[in-house]
């Protein structure tokens, strides 16, 4: 069996590479060497040159990746692609075929993982600190040539451990998910997830939580994330060293669950949840003539809000259905501006406030009458919903349109008033990011 084992650097965020280093090695030594500065066509960041030494200056008239692509495709052909933490150099040298519109596949392995099984108990498997408890020289760190001779004295001595023959056909089996498993992720870790619905926590390797996720399926939305190209994607992974989880049995108290723990631990790869979420509310004023008026603005310029929406569409939808039920007015629920009269392509149930047909007074009372029943959705609701296991139920609490919080219940347990429920209730904070998820699921009973 042939192996070759690599190491590439890059300039970091754009991840275009700027050095590569190929070894091929037959088991026993190695027989071919490539290494090469490259010019990445892209800025070198000053952090980046502080860690390897590599500036723009030192790769102006390096080749491109396109001019030694053929070069690298040869070395590493009918060969297995080894790397420490191989998810990211195959990648990036993935990426770099992809753009220039070539190819590049093969079987991989990865000297992490495969320490962890045949060496076991160090505190570190970083390439520096495997390397230094192992007593393996290791010489122009963060240079791909130096990092790739040290990976290919710790390739030679996987081998020769015990059983080294077994475990390494197991990650090379097609089935083995060892090849796309973050690297410092233990597989048991993995295969403890469960299939049911709940929140995950991607956990770097101080036990800091970096990502905050949902899924109707906990362990098939987690190994989407080791499949997943993105940039996001693979710096999470390369940072991961646990998972763990909590059940929530439905994918409503699990968005719950998550808007929780994403505000509590404000994990770093959870940016787009921090963002503010725009809110747009109904309100009501009356203008000269006395008739009262139905119409929307953002929620931070209404200083008493009937209603809040999430998109200028679901407001004019709810205004839609408002203005249908109570035969009021669209000129006047705002749904038509700049007319002197109605004429809404689907609301066609005015009683011509609009025309001077129909007095003030009797169209003001259905207002008060559409602002009333917009106002009792602040009831007390509780949701229920399908518990952890079969014994149990979930359930959601809002009270005077208010959300309080989730909780779970057996089913032998009595409940006769909503009070009641508050042994088991796991109090929440409520927020906007709250009335979002719960708002659609309110308005659809």
């Amino acid at each position: 069996m042939m192996y070759t084992i690599i190491d590439v650097e890059t300039t970091g965020q754009s991840n275009r590479m700027t050095e590569i280093s190929v070894f091929k090695f037959d088991g026993h030594q190695v027989i071919d060497e490539f290494t090469s500065l490259i010019n990445p066509e892209a800025f070198i960041p000053q952090h980046i040159t502080a860690l390897t030494g590599i500036d723009s200056d030192m790769v102006a008239d390096a080749p491109t990746f396109a001019e030694v692509a053929q070069d690298i495709l040869k070395i590493t052909e009918d060969t297995i692609f080894v790397a420490h933490n191989v998810n990211f150099d195959y990648n990036v040298i993935q990426g770099e075929f992809k753009r220039i519109g070539q190819e590049f596949t093969r079987k991989k392995l990865c000297t992490v993982r495969l320490s962890r099984r045949l060496i076991p108990g160090h505190r570190s498997y970083s390439l520096g600190k495997i390397c230094k408890a192992l007593d393996i020289n290791l010489v122009d760190r963060h240079r791909a040539k130096g990092d790739a001779e040290a990976t290919v004295i710790l390739f030679e001595l996987l081998l020769q451990q015990p059983n080294s023959e077994n475990v390494f056909k197991e990650f090379l089996n097609k089935n083995s998910r060892e090849s796309t498993l973050p690297p410092n992720l233990l597989k048991e870790k993995f295969e403890a997830l469960p299939t049911t619905a709940g929140i995950y926590y991607f956990k770097n390797k101080k036990g800091k939580v970096i990502y905050v996720g949902k899924a109707i399926n906990i362990k098939k939305r987690v190994l989407s994330h080791f499949y997943s190209k993105t940039k996001k994607s693979l710096e999470m992974v390369r940072e991961t060293g646990d998972v763990d989880f909590e059940s929530s049995g439905s994918e409503l108290v699990a968005l719950l669950m998550e808007d929780a723990a994403i505000k509590h631990h404000f994990p770093i790869y959870n940016k787009v949840a921090k963002r503010a979420i725009q809110s747009f509310s109904i309100f009501s004023y009356e203008d000269r003539k006395g008739i009262l008026h139905l119409a929307s603005n953002k929620t931070k310029l209404v200083p008493s809000p009937i209603i809040t929406l999430f998109n200028v569409r679901d407001v004019r939808s709810y205004l839609e259905k408002i203005c249908g039920k109570f035969n009021l007015c669209p000129k006047y629920c705002h749904l038509q501006e700049a007319v002197s009269e109605c004429s809404h392509y689907n609301i066609k149930n005015c009683n011509g406030i609009c025309r001077d047909e129909e007095s003030v007074e009797s169209y003001n009372n259905r207002v008060l009458e559409a602002i009333h029943d917009m106002s009792n959705q602040k009831d007390d609701v509780v949701l229920k919903e399908k518990g952890r296991n079969e014994d149990e139920e979930a359930f959601v609490m809002i009270k005077d349109g208010e959300y309080l919080g989730y909780g779970f219940i057996g089913k032998h347990e009595q409940i006769n008033h909503i009070d009641d429920l508050n042994t088991f209730l796991i109090p929440q904070k409520n927020s906007v990011d709250i009335q979002k998820i719960l708002r659609p699921v309110l308005m659809s009973r």
